[in-house]
């Protein structure tokens, strides 16, 4: 349990880092500043809304009865946002582009080999 709770504030010890050095960026683009109270509640925010969804994926995953999450399960669970749906979907749509590819490349590399296999054992 000592383990959990440790791992769980060093988790929302980054996540406050990180929420800092978003904010510090944004507080120089536009000319302003954010307090810490303000860095604190973003923070916690965005801790517990990864929280909830690593719990929906989770059961997302556990309902299909599968123990591992896909792509389906995080399309399902940014249902809610259309902006993050559509970034997420657009995503998807490229990597599963770039493994097409990757297979194809893959596929014509190893017909070439088997090629030059075959005439090497003509000879």
């Amino acid at each position: 349990m000592d383990d959990t709770l440790a791992q769980n504030q060093r988790l929302k010890a980054a996540i406050h880092f990180t929420t800092g050095q978003i904010c510090q960026t944004i507080a120089a683009d536009c000319g302003s500043e954010f307090s810490r109270q303000t860095i604190a509640a973003i923070a916690e925010t965005t801790y517990r809304q990864c929280d909830i969804f690593a719990k929906d994926l989770e059961s997302f995953a556990r309902h299909a009865k599968r123990s591992t999450i896909n792509v389906d399960d995080v399309k399902l669970v940014s249902r809610r946002s259309t902006a993050l749906s559509t970034y997420i979907q657009q995503k998807s749509e490229e990597l599963a582009s770039a493994h097409q590819e990757q297979k194809e490349k893959r596929k014509k590399s190893s017909a070439k080999r088997k090629h030059q296999e075959t005439e090497d054992n003509e000879d």
